[in-house]
């Protein structure tokens, strides 16, 4: 990669109180930015088409998809731009900007790797939202053979952009809030390097979820189950590359 581009990708589902401050947050860090609406109502496409007039780049979805389509969407979109990375915020405004540098700095430091955010939380956290992400990071860690995913559904990642896209073109890896997990697991089974990096966590008090907690659960462990059977013939793989690792 001779020249480094890195972009902000920000996936906006129905957030037009937060995602300007997130906007701002990242545009000191002197990152172009794209958003990627997610079939939001009338209020939040006011909003991101608003930021979009202030040269911000805006990718339209008619209706809501999901997470992963969104940042499918937002990736596909910064490599026809010709960015070489990009960092994946989420639109909420939980996530500490002090956070961001050490994604940029260490992008430069290697540039073919995932950096995927593991998350650390204040006393603001639910407790349930807290303990259960230990299911995910548990079956995480049984379909890698390793613990090297650190946290695989924190939305805070940097992709290197055209590694990633060759990726989804293979696996898609789900239009909503499996794709966080899957994309981090394939792109350990493909042998790609990964850096887990610190971020702050804060949940406020009137904050927004789009977590279905019924269809997002089962889509969930459908994906764990389809993971599990499709890690059995990576094993040998598996088994090696953990006897290598320190």
């Amino acid at each position: 990669m001779s020249e480094l581009r890195p972009c902000a990708l920000i996936p906006v589902y129905n957030h037009p109180d937060t995602v300007a401050g997130v906007v701002e947050r990242l545009a000191r860090h002197e990152l172009p930015i794209i958003l990627v609406d997610d079939g939001s109502d009338a209020g939040c496409r006011r909003e991101l088409e608003r930021l979009a007039s202030q040269g911000h780049t805006l990718v339209t979805h008619a209706d809501n998809r999901g997470k992963g389509a969104a940042v499918r969407s937002g990736l596909i979109e910064a490599e026809r731009l010709g960015y070489t990375h990009a960092l994946q915020v989420d639109a909420d405004g939980q996530h500490h900007p002090a956070d961001i540098p050490a994604f940029l700095d260490a992008m430069y430091q290697s540039p073919r790797r995932l950096l995927a955010g593991y998350a650390c939380y204040d006393e603001s956290v639910p407790k349930a939202r807290r303990y259960g992400r230990y299911a995910t990071h548990v079956w995480v860690w049984i379909n890698t053979l390793s613990r090297h995913i650190r946290d695989s559904m924190c939305g805070v990642r940097l992709y290197p952009v055209t590694q990633v896209n060759s990726l989804l073109r293979r696996h898609p890896c789900g239009n909503r809030m499996t794709f966080d997990t899957e994309v981090l697991v394939r792109w350990y089974w493909a042998g790609g390097e990964l850096a887990n990096l610190p971020v702050r966590v804060h949940y406020p008090e009137q904050g927004v979820s789009h977590f279905a907690v019924w269809r997002d659960n089962t889509q969930i462990s459908l994906m764990h189950a389809r993971l599990f059977l499709a890690m059995w013939p990576r094993l040998p793989g598996l088994l090696r590359r953990h006897w290598r690792q320190p």
